[in-house]
């Protein structure tokens, strides 16, 4: 004689469902999910709906206009920061290392916030090491408009990484070690998506 399948009670339902959404996540998420990235009391925040980068018209810190934008193929980091920011002075040095080791489909764009101060930026960045990281003043308020509209900061610093594909991926505030195995892992992961 068989047997009929038992239901499962509402209880059994409630403790099996952890047990099952972690194998799913476990499963399949890892391809579509980035891995764990956190700076401090941050971590990297996933950004939807994913927007196209816009093209920035900065200056840099000689007062020379620039045309910022993402290019196909290539991660770019848009950090922001300010004079006024202590944190920034741990994490402008931490991207410029960064892009001195790892010149591979990986741009950084670090934009002054807090003033057009040209002399007053450059003796900001004087007192710290910065070989290799592209630094540019916001002088037509072209980062300013577009924190209304993508760019939200809501930490300084911030960074925002954007994907080979060009779109905004997601951001994270203070100064994380881009260098350590976990950041490896979320530029490793964002390398490899391709859209």
């Amino acid at each position: 004689m068989r047997e009929k399948p038992r239901a499962l009670s509402r209880r059994s339902f409630l403790i099996a469902a952890p047990a099952c959404l972690t194998v799913l996540r476990t499963a399949g998420a890892q391809d579509s999910w980035p891995p764990v990235f956190e700076a401090g009391r941050s971590q990297f925040t996933i950004v939807r709906p994913r927007a196209p980068m816009p093209q920035l018209r900065l200056q840099d810190v000689h007062g020379r206009d620039a045309v910022v934008t993402a290019k196909p193929g290539r991660i770019t980091l848009v950090n922001f920061w300010a004079t006024w920011c202590a944190a920034c002075k741990l994490d402008l040095p931490m991207l410029a290392s960064l892009a001195g080791s790892r010149p591979d489909r990986l741009d950084i764009v670090a934009i002054c916030t807090d003033s057009k101060d040209l002399r007053k930026i450059r003796t900001f960045l004087g007192g710290l090491s910065l070989q290799n990281l592209a630094c540019y003043v916001d002088a037509y308020d072209a980062a300013a408009k577009a924190s209304t509209e993508m760019f939200s900061i809501v930490g300084m610093p911030i960074t925002y990484l954007v994907g080979t594909g060009g779109r905004v991926e997601g951001y994270i505030t203070g100064a994380p070690d881009w260098l350590s195995p976990a950041g490896n892992r979320l530029l490793q992961f964002y390398r490899e998506q391709g859209s």
